[in-house]
């Protein structure tokens, strides 16, 4: 069967970037599910000429909505991520989905190992030092040195050996678990991630979301990483068992943590907000001016490609999820 173009109407699920609403807008019709007076009566009327819903990696697509839309062929994820929305679903009926991936590599993985400076050397706590006033009377706590460190990746997939590459240049020595080991690195491959955890200084959690990684980080890897151990997460805060880490935290069974996403965003454990030994920031991994343009555009690519041609230029992968980030 040759792949066709589309006509119908465009749903756009959610707000998104600016420059690729104006997109959608100007080149094919297009409904803003979230800006209709009445959404469900929408659906109710109209589901049926949905031909492809445009979405975020955060919000995705539900299965009730995916229901509301008979006719809907593709969904189209802004972001690597796409847990969100349940593939096998989609594809038992037939709908194609897409995401972003590759373009955002470099900034999450210029995070990472931002992040993984910040909590070592206390970067941010340091911050507040200064600005409290109390440099005046007193020395900063010494931190910990982050060249040559044994570092832990928890996810060999593209952000994962992005990391890996930058940390190479510090002169660490790298480790990583993933489901399957590769072939083509010379990083020492660790059979679980508790294994990494206990063989490594600092521990990267560069896996993706999902049923298949939550909790992966739980309460045992957190022991192993132990008092001297930080832990970094740019990936989903699905994948580390929040209430373990805020324990390991406040009693100091490890030493650090700077987190870009938590269980529950934008909410926040309270108890972390307490401390000096973790770095806090609001999901902002792939949040620069360029990669979030040419995520747009990305994204704006498949749907165009579905609508005018039947096909997506970067359809997730149909083989169980990798365990990468994003």
């Amino acid at each position: 069967m040759t792949a066709a173009a589309h006509h119908g109407t465009v749903l756009q699920v959610c707000p998104l970037l600016p420059s690729l609403e104006t997109a959608l807008a100007a080149h094919h019709h297009t409904v803003r599910l979230a800006e209709l007076p009445d959404p469900e009566g929408y659906l109710r009327d109209h589901g049926g000429e949905v031909a492809a819903a445009v979405t975020s990696a955060r919000i995705g697509v539900p299965d009730d909505l995916m229901d509301a839309l008979p006719g809907l062929g593709a969904i189209v994820h802004f972001g690597v991520g796409y847990e969100t929305t349940d593939v096998a679903r989609a594809r038992a009926r037939g709908i194609d989905v897409s995401n972003t991936p590759d373009v955002l590599t470099d900034c999450v993985a210029d995070l990472a190992v931002g992040a993984l400076i910040d909590v070592m050397r206390r970067l941010s706590a340091a911050d507040r030092f200064v600005r409290s006033g109390a440099w005046t009377s007193a020395a900063f706590p010494l931190a910990a040195k982050v060249s040559g460190k044994r570092v832990g990746i928890l996810g060999l997939g593209r952000i994962g050996r992005a990391i890996a590459r930058r940390l190479e240049g510090f002169g660490a020595e790298l480790l990583y678990h993933s489901r399957t080991p590769a072939t083509d690195v010379d990083y020492a491959y660790l059979s679980s991630p508790t294994a990494l955890a206990a063989a490594c200084d600092a521990l990267v959690v560069a896996v993706s979301g999902g049923g298949a990684t939550q909790g992966l980080v739980s309460a045992d890897v957190l022991d192993a990483l132990g008092p001297q151990g930080h832990l970094v997460n740019v990936s989903r805060g699905s994948v580390v068992d929040e209430p373990a880490l805020v324990s390991a935290l406040v009693k100091g069974t490890i030493a650090g943590a700077a987190l870009d996403v938590f269980a529950h965003e934008p909410e926040v454990p309270p108890a972390l907000l307490e401390l000096d030994s973790v770095v806090l920031l609001p999901h902002i991994a792939s949040a620069t001016h360029e990669t979030r343009e040419a995520m747009g555009e990305l994204a704006f690519r498949n749907l165009h490609q579905f609508m005018t041609e039947g096909t997506l230029v970067t359809p997730v992968p149909t083989t169980p999820v990798p365990r990468t980030a994003g």
